[in-house]
């Protein structure tokens, strides 16, 4: 299987990479800066290494991109600086993953391609009307006010739950959201449930990176798990030991 990540020199993004070369599968990754990724990923003969900032790439270079890969990964995020969260491009995760879409579009084949867009439990699915409190919808809206990369995940899922939808012929979708991430490394067990089962803002869970990265594994290469959450937005978080 041949996947296309994006963002994959992120802390999660590397871990998910490695995640698909340990499983076999032939990965493409987008990558602004080469030197980010661990070396021995680099030296991985499955792994090819495309450096350029995805938004400099013209539309028939973005499907040249995109072209015969089976699935499509994407990790972005903003840095987590006064640049990162203020400065240009706003829209970095929107933008990319609408231009991805678009991108896979034009290389339509007779399998529609799997998308995993990784984004956060702070960002609710409103196709199912999550229930969220009176005090966390003030903390929410004053996020949407401060923090453009809040605003960003939220488009960015948005944008593959109404503009893909569920009955797209070329794209289906996943959108994985976990809770407040954190750095382990080994894979631990860990839980999926199809809405958030405590509160983001005031009762936040914990979700390693290394869990992230099998899941989103899981979903791209496993057809049970694909067809379990596809169309839908899954909440991951590391299973409490008692």
């Amino acid at each position: 299987m041949k996947i296309l990540i994006v963002g994959a020199t992120g802390a999660t993004g590397r871990l998910l990479v490695k995640q698909l070369l340990n499983r076999g599968h032939h990965v493409r990754a987008v990558v602004r800066d080469a030197a980010h990724l661990p070396h021995e990923l680099g030296e991985n003969e499955r792994l090819s290494i495309i450096e350029v900032s995805l938004l400099d790439l013209s539309d028939p270079e973005l499907a040249q991109t995109v072209g015969e890969c089976q699935a499509v990964a994407s990790c972005l995020g903003h840095t987590m600086s006064w640049k990162g969260i203020y400065g240009q491009p706003r829209r970095l995760v929107t933008d990319s993953i609408r231009r991805l879409c678009q991108a896979a579009k034009a290389n339509q084949g007779v399998t529609p391609i799997r998308f995993v867009l990784m984004n956060t439990t702070g960002n609710s699915n409103r196709d199912i009307k999550e229930s969220i409190s009176f005090s966390q919808q003030l903390v929410i809206g004053l996020l949407r006010l401060l923090l453009p990369p809040h605003v960003d995940n939220e488009q960015a899922a948005d944008y593959l739950r109404t503009e893909l939808g569920q009955a797209d012929k070329t794209i289906e979708w996943t959108v994985v959201r976990p809770d407040s991430l954190t750095d382990e490394n080994g894979v631990t067990e860990y839980e999926t449930h199809p809405s958030p089962i405590r509160s983001a803002i005031f009762d936040a869970g914990t979700t390693s990176r290394i869990n992230v990265a099998q899941f989103m594994a899981d979903l791209i290469t496993d057809d049970d798990t694909w067809l379990r959450w596809k169309g839908r937005m899954p909440v991951i978080y590391n299973k409490i030991q008692v």
